[in-house]
């Protein structure tokens, strides 16, 4: 079948200005480049040995915000296109919220799991994200929690979280401490 293309942001988050992330494309080909584009207008080129390629963003300003998209192209075709990857750079204002994971870091395929994400100011709303994926969950907004019924290998992984206050003027946390969750 054709190949697909993933598109994330690593480490997942809003980018404070001057901060810095990675945009990562992987394909289960191998033989041809990645072409990464911001909203119409081509950036980016990588000829690719392996299955992934990593465009960095460093010392982000408010011109890195907007809509990423990855194309997979073989001898000038365009193969696959990645989903749209939404990057946003905001100043963090909020401290730097903890997450923690119950009953702890390695459950067994099938089990009930919630992540609580801490934040010491009060209304607001969090994010968890998992690494390698474009969707951030929206953690239930009283109690800054999150419940995984059924976990599955595919929610092992690096998670994090990061809250923003529900006024007007939305003003975001840092990212906070990185927890990885291992399902056997």
């Amino acid at each position: 079948g054709a190949p697909t293309i993933s598109i994330f942001l690593k480490p997942p988050g809003v980018i404070p200005p001057g901060g810095s992330s990675t945009i990562c494309c992987i394909c289960q080909h191998s033989c041809g480049s990645f072409v990464l584009y911001k909203g119409s207008r081509q950036l980016h080129t990588l000829e690719q040995r392996s299955s992934r390629a990593e465009f960095s963003i460093s010392n982000a300003t408010y011109e890195d915000r907007g809509t990423y998209i990855c194309h997979y192209v073989e001898g000038g075709t365009v193969l696959a296109r990645s989903d749209e990857l939404e990057v946003s750079v905001e100043e963090l204002h909020l401290p730097r919220p903890d997450l923690s994971v119950l009953p702890g870091h390695e459950v067994t395929a099938g089990a009930a799991v919630m992540f609580h994400c801490n934040t010491a100011h009060p209304s607001t709303s969090c994010y968890l994200y998992l690494e390698g994926q474009i969707r951030a969950q929206l953690l239930s907004r009283e109690r800054g929690d999150y419940n995984l019924s059924h976990v599955q290998k595919g929610d092992s992984g690096r998670y994090s979280c990061q809250c923003y206050t529900m006024r007007a003027s939305r003003e975001w946390s840092a990212v906070s401490n990185t927890l990885d969750l291992v399902v056997r």
